[in-house]
């Protein structure tokens, strides 16, 4: 199984100008270095036969000629070769000269596509833009489709459909890739010959960022290189490979040594088909009924059964950058403190109450609302802080809370729970010493019984402290702490929390600090059965699974849609050296079994501010039924 995967390679040979036979073997070489390395794909430079430097030389007939003979020695050394190359040339058809892209596969020429969009200039001066319509050519004698608008497809590979355009028609308001993706493109080839100038490298970089992103599509750039350098110009080879936004390989600044430059990377079709049926970005224009499609089959195409050529996060919720992570933190903290900031406002409330434990999601839930306070500019005395320790209740927790609550300013109050429960257990006639979940749950409902009186008792709001990951797991006691009046946390995933707090730790004073760090250490617990010698007894991550790895399974099945199994394959990859393949397979069927069977606590959460790309509210960011199946999931696991 090849899960959507396919390896490409982006090429730029070293050449010299005008030299058809030189170059041609530097193209031969870099074709047969990414057939080894078991790539499917490569993209070559524009006019990286004859080089794009040549000026008037292109009108020369022996260049022209020897560019056609090089051509085709290339095409036949790729008759054993089970990849598909695309290489840029002049080509003379009808007295008239084309800048055209090559797409061959086999030892056979599939598609001629001639630059549509020529700059007046230099390149107007030889070569010609072609007309609309598409022509079909008698070249060795293959019948070659000739024409701007052609795709090519794979008829074995699902999802590879691969579009043509040149150079810096990336940057037209118009782009012919958009035509190309409203076609049903997922690759677009970018063939490349730009001068090099300060900056360029990183304009690229962003303009295929953007481009992918906005087209939902993936990018195979390749600029011409240092071997075209001459006169006024000079050249730095570009290969970039990005995919929806993100640059898989190339991101480095090119080496600028007079050698071959070549960049892999598996690019991921299904995250491409996936994104744009959820978007639907393409339904809004007409399909091109003028396009013409050419097939094509692979022999073999397990790219999968190899080491990835693409990173495999173990935290895709988390920037790898630390930059980048600082200012996520900060934009999520303004999120979530802006949207509860709104509610106050707009329900003319002052008070809040929140159930503080000393764990990790209600420290971040009261972090922010001491955030919202300051930007409110009001008293943090309107802030009800209440612990209520029980049965499971450890010291260091309870110290923590205590402790968090008098740094923030907060209205501390402590209510412990032990007698009431006890009472509640009397009045159901539950034996305390039965530790099971109706012992559990009862501490939870008791507790938010007492914020939901608390806060109609001091005209407050309460709020929830769950996080993403919890709601997905369905980890939490129904009409308990599942239950608030505006759940600050619901859609920040439990690894993500972590580095929220962090990020509060990093930037408090010694006292406030020293709290958050000991908070940061201590094991995720509900602490609902009674400690151990002191210590905390429950730990979640042993009873429902790392959360690690639950919110990578999360990740890839609401953001990408991915199946069973090829979330356990990238899974597998991630995390090699942490879990085994058989601990992986039990938690990915613990998180699909608790995610069905619990769909339907979350279909009656309160309001909670969304603050990335996935979000478990029922209002329309998760639409499923509560009573689904999960067994074709869990047959898939098996």
């Amino acid at each position: 199984m090849d899960y959507g995967l396919v390896r490409v390679a982006s090429a730029t040979p070293k050449i010299k100008v005008a030299d058809c036979e030189y170059n041609t073997q530097r193209i031969i070489n870099l074709i047969e270095e990414a057939n080894k390395k078991l790539a499917k794909i490569i993209v070559f430079p524009e006019l990286v036969i004859t080089g794009s430097s040549c000026g008037d030389l292109f009108l020369q007939t022996s260049l022209i000629q020897n560019a056609e003979e090089a051509l085709n020695i290339i095409v036949e050394s790729t008759k054993t070769i089970d990849i598909m190359g695309i290489l840029g040339m002049p080509f003379s058809y009808k007295d008239k000269l084309y800048n055209v892209g090559v797409v061959f596969h086999k030892g056979v020429i599939l598609a001629i596509i001639p630059k549509s969009h020529i700059k007046q200039g230099e390149q107007s001066r030889y070569f010609d833009k072609p007309r609309d319509k598409t022509e079909f050519l008698q070249i060795n004698n293959n019948k070659v489709i000739f024409g701007s608008r052609i795709l090519v497809e794979c008829l074995n590979k699902k999802d590879l459909r691969i579009g043509i355009e040149f150079a810096d028609e990336l940057i037209l308001p118009l782009s012919p890739s958009f035509n190309h993706c409203n076609a049903g493109a997922t690759i677009i080839a970018n063939l490349s010959a730009i001068e090099h100038i300060i900056g360029r490298e990183e304009e690229t970089k962003k303009l295929l960022e953007l481009q992918s992103r906005k087209l939902i599509t993936s990018y195979i750039y390749s600029g011409a290189g240092e071997g075209e350098s001459t006169t006024d110009n000079v050249y730095i080879a570009k290969n970039l490979i990005a995919e929806n936004g993100r640059i898989l390989s190339g991101a480095k600044p090119s080496d600028t040594k007079l050698e071959n430059n070549i960049q892999y990377s598996d690019i991921d079709l299904q995250i491409i088909i996936n994104d744009r049926k959820r978007k639907k970005y393409y339904n809004e224009y007409k399909q091109l009924d003028e396009y013409n499609t050419v097939y094509f089959e692979y022999e073999k195409q397990n790219v999968s059964d190899n080491n990835l050529l693409r990173e495999i996060r173990k935290s895709p919720f988390i920037p790898v950058n630390e930059d980048e992570l600082y200012n996520r933190c900060k934009d999520i903290i303004n999120i979530q403190s802006l949207g509860l900031k709104k509610r106050l406002e707009h329900i003319n409330l002052k008070n809040v109450v929140i159930g503080v434990s000393g764990g990790l999601d209600s420290t971040l839930a009261l972090l922010i609302i001491k955030n919202t306070y300051d930007m409110l500019g009001i008293n943090t005395s309107g802030i009800y802080a209440i612990t209520m320790p029980c049965f499971g209740t450890t010291k260091r927790t309870y110290n923590n809370s205590v402790k968090l609550s008098k740094e923030l300013g907060a209205n501390f109050m402590e209510i412990p729970i032990n007698e009431a429960v006890e009472l509640h257990f009397r009045d159901i006639d539950h034996n305390k010493d039965n530790h099971d979940v109706t012992y559990e749950n009862s501490q939870a409902r008791e507790r938010t019984q007492i914020l939901m009186d608390m806060a109609n008792k001091v005209n407050g709001l309460v709020i929830g402290t769950g996080d993403m990951s919890e709601l997905a797991l369905g980890w939490a006691t129904y009409n308990g702490d599942h239950m608030s009046m505006y759940a600050v946390n619901a859609s920040i995933p439990k690894t993500l929390v972590r580095h929220l707090v962090k990020h509060f730790a990093i930037n408090s004073d010694d006292g406030l600090q020293k709290v958050l760090y000991d908070i940061l250490d201590t094991p995720v617990s509900p602490e609902l059965l009674p400690p151990k010698d002191g210590e905390i007894s429950q730990k979640t991550e042993e009873l429902v699974g790392p959360y690690e790895l639950h919110d990578f399974f999360m990740y890839y099945i609401l953001r990408h849609g991915f199946s069973p199994k090829k979330i356990e394959y990238l899974a597998n990859k991630a995390f090699s050296k942490d879990y085994t393949r058989l601990e992986i397979n039990k938690w990915l069927k613990v998180f699909y079994k608790r995610f069905f069977s619990q769909q339907f606590k979350r279909s009656c959460l309160p309001d909670a501010p969304k603050v990335g790309s996935l979000s478990l509210s029922p209002r329309g960011e998760l639409v499923m039924p509560s009573d689904a199946s999960s067994s074709l999931w869990l047959k898939e696991i098996e």
